[in-house]
């Protein structure tokens, strides 16, 4: 296990590995990822955490960086390159891939991104394991 000294971070990114992720290639898409910045020697810039579910599933491979709050979508393995460009250079954000960006208030979806379920407290009880209403 690492601790790992954040002071000179600007962006972490959260790779979804959670199972639907997982059977689309969240591994293959973090070892992308992780290789690219290693690669480009960013390391201390650039931090990564392997998550379980984001509640994304339609979106498969979903990966998010702060702190833009940007929401990407359908990313593969490929896309390590430009995703990584896309940090130091916001011309290039994979606009394409972009499902959420936060606009300093919530945050909002791209016109072709899936509008998802609404969150209705019985059903995140019943999709959140080990959580009962009454231990609200």
């Amino acid at each position: 296990m690492a601790t790992w000294d954040l002071t000179e971070t600007k962006h972490h990114i959260l790779l979804c590995n959670g199972s639907s992720c997982n059977k689309a290639g969240a591994e293959e898409l973090t070892q992308a990822v992780r290789a690219e910045i290693m690669a480009r020697g960013l390391d201390h810039e650039i931090h990564t955490t392997r998550t379980r579910c984001n509640g994304r599933c339609q979106d498969k491979c979903v990966l998010v960086v702060y702190p833009s709050g940007r929401w990407y979508k359908d990313l593969k393995p490929e896309d390590a390159s430009h995703l990584i460009s896309s940090l130091s250079n916001d011309n290039e954000k994979l606009s394409n891939k972009v499902s959420f960006q936060y606009n300093g208030i919530a945050f909002e979806r791209t016109e072709e991104t899936v509008i998802g379920e609404k969150k209705i407290q019985e059903k995140v009880a019943r999709v959140t394991k080990g959580l009962s209403m009454d231990k609200q």
